[in-house]
C-alpha cells in the first residue's frame, strides 16, 4: 500500500526556524517532525512512501533517502509550482491506483492509522478523514458526523459519515469539537475528482465537491497524540507532552553552563547558554550563542544568531 506525506509548505509562522529548513524538518526530541508521520504510516501497513516537496525540497530529499537505512522504500516528488494539498497528491495518480494513505508532514502524530483504515473499509467510503477532539476548534477545520451518508449531524458521534465542514468557525458557530487531523484514507475514485494541473486543496475544494456529488466521506476520531506544529509554542507544547512535563530538551552538542537556568525550552544542535542566563519557554536554533547574564522568555532565536551578554528579550523572534 502506498502512503503519501505532504511536505511542501514553507512554514512562515515558524520563522526564523524555517529560514534554513523546511517545516517538516524542524526537530522534536531529536527527530524531524516528519519522522513521526512516517512511523504512523509504516505501523498501518504502508510499504511504499512518497513525500511531496516544495520549499527546500533538496533538504527533504536528503533526509528521505536516509530512511532506506531502516529498510523503508521511499522517494520524493517535488512540485515545480505549489499545487495545494490535493493537487500535489494528484500528481501521483499514475501510481495511486488502489487504496492509499495521505498524511501531513508538518504535524506530530502518533495516531492509530490502522483503526482509520479499518473504519474506511467498514463504511465503504471513497475517502475517510482522521479526526481529533479539541477544546477550542476555532483555529481548525471542524467536521460534523452522521450515522449514514444522508443523516443529520450528531454532535455526539465519534465515528460515522461526514455530513458538514466548517473552516475556523467562531466559537458560537462551532457545531462540533472534532477537527481534521490531516490524515486520510483515499480511494482512486476520490482522487479522480481532483482536476489535473490545478491548485486544489482537500478541505477547501475536494471535500465540498465530494459532498455535493454524494460521494461518501467517512470520519473517525483516533487514539494517540496529535499536534499541529503551526507556531513555535506548539512545538514546545508537543515537547512537554512527550516528555511528561515542561522540561528543557537539549539536542546533540547543546550546552548549558553552570549557573544558568533553562526551563521549558528547546535547544537545537550546538546551541550554548552561558552562565547566569535565564532561558524560559524559548527555542534556540542550531549554533545559537546566548551570552552571560542574558534573559530570554518566549523567544525564538534562529540558527547561528547571537544574544549578547546581559540582553533581556521577551516575546522576540530573531534571525541571524
Amino acid at each position: 500500500m502506498h502512503g503519501v506525506i505532504m511536505a511542501g509548505g514553507r512554514g512562515t509562522r515558524l520563522q526564523p526556524l524555517t529560514d534554513h529548513r523546511p517545516k517538516p524538518m524542524v526537530p522534536l526530541l531529536g527527530r524531524p517532525v516528519i519522522d513521526y508521520v512516517k512511523d504512523a504510516m509504516l505501523d498501518a501497513g504502508v510499504s511504499e512512501l512518497v513525500v511531496t516537496t516544495g520549499y527546500r525540497g533538496d533538504d527533504l530529499a536528503a533526509h528521505v533517502s536516509s530512511w532506506s537505512e531502516d529498510g523503508v522504500h521511499a522517494r520524493v516528488n517535488r512540485e515545480s509550482t505549489p499545487m495545494g494539498t490535493a493537487g500535489s497528491v494528484r500528481l501521483l495518480a499514475d501510481v495511486l491506483t488502489s487504496t492509499f494513505i495521505v498524511g501531513s508532514g508538518d504535524g506530530v502524530s502518533t495516531l492509530d492509522v490502522s483503526a482509520l483504515l479499518a473504519h474506511h473499509r467498514a463504511t465503504g467510503a471513497a475517502l475517510t478523514i482522521g479526526l481529533v477532539e479539541v477544546e477550542d476548534p476555532s483555529s481548525f477545520g471542524i467536521v460534523g458526523l452522521g450515522t449514514t451518508n444522508d443523516a443529520d449531524v450528531d454532535g455526539d458521534l465519534r465515528g460515522g459519515y461526514v455530513r458538514r465542514f466548517a473552516e475556523k468557525p467562531a466559537p458560537e458557530d462551532a457545531f462540533s469539537r472534532l477537527i481534521n487531523a490531516g490524515v486520510y484514507i483515499v480511494e482512486p475514485e476520490a482522487l479522480a475528482m481532483v482536476p489535473a494541473g490545478v491548485k486544489y486543496d482537500f478541505s477547501r475544494d475536494l471535500f465540498p465537491s465530494m459532498l455535493e456529488a454524494g460521494l461518501p466521506i467517512a470520519g473517525l476520531m483516533l487514539d494517540g497524540l496529535w499536534f499541529d506544529i503551526g507556531e513555535p509554542h506548539h512545538l514546545l507544547e508537543a515537547q512537554a507532552t512527550l516528555l511528561g512535563g515542561p522540561q528543557a530538551f537539549l539536542h546533540d552538542g547543546a550546552m548549558v553552563e553552570d549557573g544558568a537556568s533553562v526551563h521549558a525550552s528547546l535547544l537545537m544542535d550546538d546551541a550554548t547558554v552561558a552562565t547566569e542566563c535565564t532561558v524560559d519557554s524559548t527555542i534556540l536554533g542550531v549554533g545559537v550563542t546566548v551570552g552571560k547574564g542574558a534573559v530570554l522568555k518566549r523567544c525564538v532565536i534562529g540558527d547561528g544568531a547571537v544574544v549578547q551578554p546581559g540582553e533581556r528579550l521577551i516575546d522576540v523572534r530573531r534571525a541571524a
